[in-house]
């Protein structure tokens, strides 16, 4: 890092709520998010935030074509700007990507199409995927730089790079990044059911995340959205500050696996850590979706980094399912949280061991392609 990062906001709209006292407190419980929904293992958002999605959508014409995922992130990002005390004047960029983007309605033009051959006036601009940063810069007005990308798993924390970059370079110097996802369709889960990875049972923890000794797969996909406003410096109103990030591609040998020791993510971690002694980590976030291959895979490239020392280990998906593009950010701002809090969060099925101390902590984010991101932020 050239110079340090604050990190002066974070914001969340998800199953867990869409304030930080919400969310913090629902960190602190013990139970999770995920139901029933038509017969499939999810994690939604509640019935008063999909009423607020409702109401937005109504409210005004130009938002009744869009779709949940530029919606969730319109919610999020207003949250972190006004939480951060930024105005449009400060022209600043936005990176804002998702693994599926406009899934839903995607998928509704498509099955429209297929009934009548032709297809509505706007299915194309409304289902690109720039169009969550291009809807949040126009509903924040501000004028600065705005990139969309999807990085599969990783978005979210490929976003954090990119704004990190744009920060280092002085191009800019506040950035807003994050992800968003609403992959809550039938056709969505089909997918990760046909890579059998996807949970089949009910069971007081259906999303066993980081659990080594289950027995079968249990993923489960979550929908919402999550920013953090970037600003370079430290700034007095810094929850945290970005103190190392870390990146990596490892060659494949499966569309959607990674190596027995996940050697991406040893190589991103090695990165993010830099100089600093890896004894001085004292928490990990995992990726860990609660698949046996990638729990595991994950776990042994922590092993072969923090030879002397492993961190204590924390996860969320086990609280909020795998929401893709936005998991990234989500565990981010767990990270944050705990930090801020000064409290660890574990995870309840899991005998771990709570650190003497919360200075240090890492992130990880990992999608199909094998493209790990590690970002180590610092109290």
């Amino acid at each position: 890092m050239l110079k340090p990062i604050s990190i002066t906001a974070i914001s969340s709209y998800s199953p867990l709520g869409k304030t930080s006292e919400e969310v913090w407190n629902n960190y602190k419980t013990n139970t999770h998010c995920i139901t029933l929904q038509d017969g499939h293992l999810v994690s939604a958002l509640s019935k008063n935030l999909k009423a607020e999605i409702l109401e937005l959508r109504t409210s005004d014409l130009k938002y009744k074509s869009l779709d949940d995922s530029v919606l969730f992130g319109i919610f999020s990002a207003r949250k972190a700007s006004e939480a951060a005390q930024w105005d449009k004047n400060d022209n600043f960029g936005i990176n804002i990507g998702s693994s599926r983007g406009a899934t839903k309605l995607f998928e509704n033009y498509h099955e429209d199409f297929l009934k009548r051959n032709k297809t509505e006036t706007l299915s194309s601009p409304t289902t690109t995927l720039g169009n969550i940063s291009s809807w949040i810069a126009h509903d924040l007005q501000t004028k600065g730089p705005e990139i969309s990308h999807s990085i599969t798993c990783s978005t979210a924390l490929h976003a954090m790079l990119n704004g990190v970059a744009w920060l280092q370079s002085d191009l800019t110097s506040k950035f807003l990044v994050g992800g968003s996802e609403a992959p809550l369709t039938a056709f969505t889960i089909a997918q990760m059911q046909a890579l059998k990875i996807y949970a089949r049972n009910n069971m007081a923890y259906p999303c066993q995340a980081l659990d080594l000794q289950k027995k079968q797969n249990t993923m489960i996909l979550g929908e919402g959205a999550a920013m953090a406003c970037l600003e370079s410096g430290i700034k007095e109103n810094a929850l945290a500050t970005v103190k190392g990030i870390g990146y990596a591609t490892e060659v494949l040998k499966h569309n959607a696996s990674l190596s027995t020791n996940a050697d991406c993510f040893q190589d991103s971690m090695a990165m993010a850590l830099g100089d600093l002694n890896p004894d001085e980590i004292d928490v990990i976030v995992t990726h860990t979706p609660g698949t046996i291959k990638g729990d595991a895979a994950e776990v042994n490239a922590i092993n072969k980094v923090f030879k002397n020392k492993v961190p204590a280990l924390t996860n969320n998906k086990w609280k909020i399912g795998h929401t893709l593009g936005a998991s990234g950010l989500l565990s981010l701002e767990m990270a944050v949280l705990m930090l801020v809090n000064q409290e660890f969060i574990a995870v309840p099925y899991l005998d771990t061991q709570k650190p003497k101390r919360l200075k240090n902590v890492l992130v990880n984010a990992v999608g199909f392609g094998g493209n790990a991101v590690s970002i180590l932020i610092s109290k």
